[in-house]
């Protein structure tokens, strides 16, 4: 296999994947390369973008077979994810997955970032509040940004871009039935607010029974999502979107009771007295308003403001120790609010530039994690430019900084410069440097978990934040002649005191009742190279190619060894090893995706994806093995009288059972087995 691919990868190169929403799908995929705001929130041509950028249109949607948000992200070159099971789904950027709720990739939806304070300043991808059938365009930034979106985008940013209102007219109903459970019931209306105004609402509920149930351990998921956009053009300069929007999630926990009999670990009826099976109960609720003026041509200026309120439940009590305790990590309500206004505008004919700034308050609020302390709050100001310079046809310069006051975390200062060498107008080398920081979780900075005989997490006031610098080599070509791109970025990424927390209760006399705590404990190296590669040799055929290679080094930083009552003092090898383990395996040394996409005779369409994926970790006790899936769709796009539609069948892992998450031990193996469901969709 490993010779296949390495010969896909030198006849074909990379995938890069160009959409625009006013084109037909064959001239959106071979046009101009896109245009991007993603990276430095300047409109840009990917030529002129000063990182890589990835983008999934909405024929990449369909054809994918995703019903989950999260498994579009398979697509993307050096991104890793794997689906709600017992833990909740995850979506990462070269490796570092210990999180469970994937904090170095800021992931936005119209602009409003889903990270979390109740959800330890991550993202919880059972609570994305959007169908996939209203996505527009998804441009996935492969290389940190927080000089445009803050301290959290570490590694890269997911930013979903919504379909417009005035496309979204009439009614809209859809099905899926099939294996496993799958039951899904989707509703989309739309219509005219006015003269000037056009909305859309959609509801979902989305069931399944989850992975197959092992031994000791069961899954399922259940979520229901509601979602509305309203547009109004208030002048011929103005404009106003609004947002609002909610989304329930149910996910199981624990774990049944069981003893060793005879040398065989068998389940026990009743009840387990330290992590029973319940549920987990997630909920968000959010709003936002964008205002919009346009006063020349490629000068605008916009303010946004954006609330979100986060609940959980994840509460049981823990009645295996001698003082049971009430046990609720992720339980209790988070709020944000955030104000944020920015100015784009060309102060000269070969120059443009956008700066703002913006305001952000967090509070949370945990009856487990932060006892007797009611609402903790925490203020974030940041202030931020971009440049983009073309001083020459062959040389785009683009240089940004941001900086970010924080009440819990301190200041810091991210820069960046990259300079793009246009060789020819098919042919482009970028060289770039940057730097970020990504600053814990308030639950970090001021946690306090007692559980009644003796404390279980302490949060450090003084914890530092992770620092990042990350240089990248890149190449960019667009022939149209061959109706081909190729995408391919060699980096180096070096992060600075990596973040984790101290099992701090270790088996020794010292170790008792010393309370776990976030703490530097690394510093990470990761160099490769990933490449994306797109190609249309007929106009009825498709083809999209990514791979990725990476290679993880880490090394412990001073005085960490030495700490006597943490996990990595020397008397704890083999608790050493798998923290090591976690961290240099923490995405695979190779991944592949494959999508071809083709229009079949009458009126049918059929596509088929195919992913490869090397060994990894995505936790300190679990592993999973190399392995590959591939999806298959087949769909039939109809109309009938004045009413239209799909008929569609999907199939995930058609080459059969896999593991993605966890498939160490039998016992506890997450395994993925053959998926299949059939859709219909009407559109009144």
């Amino acid at each position: 296999m490993k010779q296949v691919l390495s010969g896909i990868a030198l006849a074909l190169g990379a995938v890069g994947v160009s959409s625009a929403s006013e084109l037909t799908t064959e001239e959106a995929f071979f046009s101009e390369l896109p245009v991007v705001a993603s990276v430095s929130r300047l409109p840009q041509r990917l030529a002129d973008a000063p990182t890589s950028v990835t983008v999934i249109d909405r024929e990449m949607i369909k054809a994918s077979g995703a019903r989950d948000l999260n498994d579009l992200f398979r697509l993307v070159p050096g991104f890793q994810t794997h689906p709600n099971n017992t833990d909740a789904a995850r979506v990462t950027y070269h490796g570092l997955s210990d999180e469970e709720f994937s904090p170095r990739v800021q992931v936005l939806v119209d602009g409003r970032s889903l990270y979390s304070p109740l959800f330890k300043n991550g993202v919880n991808w059972a609570l994305i509040p959007v169908a996939l059938e209203d996505i527009e365009r998804i441009e996935v930034v492969r290389g940190t940004n927080a000089v445009s979106f803050g301290s959290n985008a570490f590694l890269g940013v997911i930013n979903i871009i919504t379909v417009d209102p005035a496309l979204a007219r009439g009614a809209s109903f859809a099905v899926n039935h099939g294996n496993q459970g799958v039951r899904d019931y989707t509703v989309r209306g739309g219509s005219r607010l006015g003269e000037r105004g056009n909305f859309r609402l959609t509801y979902q509920q989305r069931d399944d029974n989850g992975l197959q149930d092992r031994h000791d351990w069961v899954d399922s998921f259940r979520s229901r999502l509601f979602d509305m956009r309203a547009d109004f053009a208030l002048t011929d300069r103005d404009e106003l979107q609004i947002g609002l929007g909610h989304t329930e999630a149910i996910l199981p926990r624990g774990r049944k009771p069981k003893a060793t009999v005879g040398g065989v670990e068998v389940i026990l009826p009743g009840v387990d007295k330290g992590s029973p099976i319940h549920h987990f109960f997630q909920s968000s609720t959010n709003f936002q308003a964008i205002w919009r003026r346009a006063y020349a041509p490629g000068a605008d200026i916009q303010v946004r403001y954006a609330y979100t309120q986060d609940g959980g439940s994840d509460e049981y009590t823990n009645t295996s120790g001698a003082t049971p305790y009430r046990y609720d990590v992720f339980g209790d309500v988070g709020r944000r609010h955030e104000i944020e206004a920015q100015h784009n505008f060309t102060p000269f004919k070969d120059l443009r530039l956008v700066w703002g700034g913006g305001w952000r308050h967090d509070e949370v609020r945990s009856t487990t994690m932060l006892p007797g302390k009611g609402w903790v709050e925490r203020d974030v100001i940041r202030g931020f430019g971009n440049l983009e310079f073309r001083p020459f046809s062959w040389l785009t310069a683009n240089t940004g900084l941001s900086t970010e006051r924080d009440s819990l975390a301190g200041a810091h200062t991210s820069p960046r410069a990259s300079l793009n060498f246009h060789v020819t107008p098919q042919n482009t080398i970028r060289v770039g440097y940057s730097r970020a920081y990504r600053t814990a979780s308030t639950i970090d900075y001021r946690g306090d978990w007692y559980n009644g005989s003796k404390y279980q997490f302490r949060g450090d006031p003084d914890t530092p934040a992770e620092q990042l610098d990350s240089w990248e080599l890149g190449y960019l070509g667009d022939w149209k002649s061959w109706r081909m791109s190729l995408d391919a970025r060699w980096f180096y990424e070096k992060v600075k005191g990596r973040l984790f927390q101290y099992d701090r209760d270790v088996s020794t006399a010292t170790g008792d009742g010393v309370p776990d705590v976030v703490s530097a404990i690394q510093d990470i190296q990761m160099r490769g190279i990933e490449y994306q590669f797109k190609w249309q040799p007929f106009d009825s055929s498709r083809l999209t190619i990514g791979q990725a290679f990476i290679q993880i080094q880490s090394e412990y930083l001073d005085g960490v060894l030495a700490d006597p009552v943490s996990s990595f003092n020397s008397t704890q090898g083999e608790r050493i090893r798998r923290v090591d383990a976690l961290a240099e395996n923490s995405a695979p040394r190779y991944s592949t995706s494959i999508l071809f996409m083709q229009k079949l005779p009458l009126g049918f369409n059929a596509s088929v994806a195919g992913y490869w994926l090397d060994k990894m970790k995505w936790t300190n006790n679990s592993s999973v093995d190399k392995y590959t899936r591939v999806d298959g769709r087949i769909g039939y796009p109809f109309k009938w009288g004045g009413y239209g539609g799909e008929l569609a069948y999907t199939v995930q892992s058609l080459n059969g059972t896999h593991g993605e998450f966890r498939n160490d031990r039998v016992d506890t193996a997450r395994l993925v087995e053959r998926r299949y469901w059939f859709s219909l969709r009407l559109d009144l």
